[in-house]
């Protein structure tokens, strides 16, 4: 063996770092390798540029809230973000609606645009904040989800008992109050689409979860996910762990079909390790194991996870004076017109803003992509550049440089509104084609309909994290299997966990 570490952690997703900041914490060696996986901003001259959009959309979670109190960091997170104000927009051709976070501004919003359904707006929401206060209550017990075991889906069925809308057909309609094909309906199914990790409208109980952590008290980082990650990485190295985010995994090392370490890209040997977690699926697991290993369980009930749907990023670069000056941080833009006939909606645009220095902004604009869809992968960015400059129409004029990192397309420079260099890729040190994140389908759905993969890996020691074990619930499942993976590494080490015990506290200190 190289070295030997507690935990090693593949993987740089917010499930992946959230586990390994909590173990850390807990005083367990541990080793983060962003295997492979691109960082979330790149630079293409002086402009930074974002390869994915992000919102924190768990900010306000339960499972957020307890993984802040263990770091003691409750204090600086707040100094470190920002409110969102508004928290959400919608625009189409000819309207707007916010979503301010006061609630007497927001019922003025809704009689001027939807005065007929005032009252239908407010029941709306004064449902869905009795239903996600029921969840917080829920998700802020110190159980797995989704449970395993016999004993952990005993612990954990007492409160999925009471969580509303679980039992629900998963057809059922919270918007049964509101007409068919109102724009509300269409507002509020693409919030959740944009939110969850599931290609299709996630059940009853992630639409009422995903579509309230849109519109009740959005916070959001200046630099992104970039900010969140260094978040990480910096409580990770306060613990003493180390983050590699550079460095990858080539293989994984068994020992009598266990999990004991892996092996690093240009070593020969082994760095070992009592548990291996990833943010990959199970079958990506198993290939780094060469499908050694692997549990006869797995292989006879594992689920099928696969992807008909990306996540498509274009960003915008554009002059602050050319943006509508009520244009708020977070938007979703809805077009009139679709791009794939007979298809009954149109697609939206969910538009996220930064304001930068010397007079610049940046808008990441993100698009789902049907992989067999009419439109082509090399059309998406100048269909999406069309469709915000009809909505916005002086951004056009104002253009700095449009870059997306899926399309095989140079990045295009502008001057007063024209289009007058292409810049490759390569010379910045980027690949000209990288893989969209994916939305997720899971055969057969998971407990409650919102998970996919069991957190317990499908081979002995290892413990998944990512976007398939919780995908119904987006960041938030990512943050519930990251405590539950915490959780059992925690309780499998008896020689500490008398002194981890003491150390955990509901106070913070540092």
């Amino acid at each position: 063996m190289k070295k030997h570490y507690d935990v090693i952690v593949l993987g740089r997703s917010i499930g992946a770092l959230a586990a390994a900041a909590l173990l850390a914490r807990r005083d367990f060696t541990v080793l983060v390798l962003g295997h492979g996986d691109p960082a979330p901003s790149y630079s293409i001259g002086e402009h930074t540029l974002h390869r994915r959009a992000f919102t924190f959309l768990s900010a306000a979670s339960p499972a957020w809230k307890r993984v802040l109190a263990e770091l003691a960091q409750t204090q600086t997170w707040k100094r470190r973000t920002q409110p969102a104000e508004p928290m959400l927009q919608a625009i189409a051709p000819g309207f707007r609606l916010d979503v301010p976070s006061d609630q007497r501004l927001f019922g003025r919003e809704i009689n001027r645009e939807f005065p007929e359904l005032h009252h239908v707006v407010e029941q709306l929401y004064e449902k869905l904040g009795q239903a996600n206060g029921v969840a917080d209550e829920a998700f802020e017990s110190d159980v797995m989800w989704p449970p395993g075991t016999f004993w952990e889906r005993r612990e954990t069925g007492k409160l999925a008992a009471m969580l509303p809308y679980v039992h629900a057909e998963p057809d059922a309609d919270l918007l049964s109050e509101f007409p068919r094909g109102h724009f509300y309906r269409h507002f509020v199914r693409s919030s959740v689409l944009f939110g969850t990790h599931l290609s299709a409208t996630p059940p009853p109980f992630a639409v009422a979860r995903l579509h309230g952590a849109w519109t009740r008290g959005l916070t959001r980082l200046e630099g992104g996910e970039a900010d969140l990650e260094a978040f990480f990485a910096e409580r990770i190295g306060a613990h003493g762990g180390q983050c590699h985010l550079s460095d990858r995994a080539t293989s994984l090392f068994l020992r009598r079909g266990v999990a004991a370490g892996v092996f690093l890209e240009g070593d020969d040997q082994p760095t070992g390790c009592e548990y291996v977690i990833t943010d990959l699926d199970g079958e990506s697991l198993a290939g780094l194991a060469q499908g050694q290993g692997i549990h006869k369980r797995a292989l006879r009930e594992w689920p099928r996870i696969t992807s008909t749907v990306g996540r498509l990023t274009v960003s915008i670069v554009v002059r602050t004076e050319g943006l509508p000056e009520p244009l708020g941080p977070e938007s979703i833009v809805f077009l009139l017109e679709s791009p794939w006939p007979n298809r009954a909606r149109p697609p939206s645009i969910r538009l996220s803003r930064y304001d930068r220095a010397l007079g610049t902004s940046l808008l990441i604009a993100e698009l789902l992509l049907p992989e067999h869809g009419p439109l082509r992968l090399s059309d998406t960015r100048a269909f999406v550049l069309r469709a915000l400059c009809r909505e916005l129409p002086f951004i056009e004029r104002h253009l700095v440089l449009v870059d997306s990192p899926h399309d095989g397309h140079p990045a295009w420079m502008y001057e007063q509104g024209r289009r007058v260099k292409d810049l490759e890729r390569h010379t910045f040190g980027l690949a000209p084609i990288e893989p969209m994140s994916r939305q997720l389908e899971v055969d057969p759905p998971g407990y409650l309909g919102l998970s996919g993969e069991p957190v317990r890996g499908p081979i002995e020691r290892t413990l998944l994290v990512g976007r398939s074990v919780m995908p119904g619930l987006g960041q938030e499942g990512e943050l519930l299997a990251a405590w539950g993976a915490a959780r059992l590494v925690t309780r499998n080490d008896r020689r500490k966990a008398i002194m981890r015990r003491d150390m955990w506290t509901k106070m913070e200190f540092g």
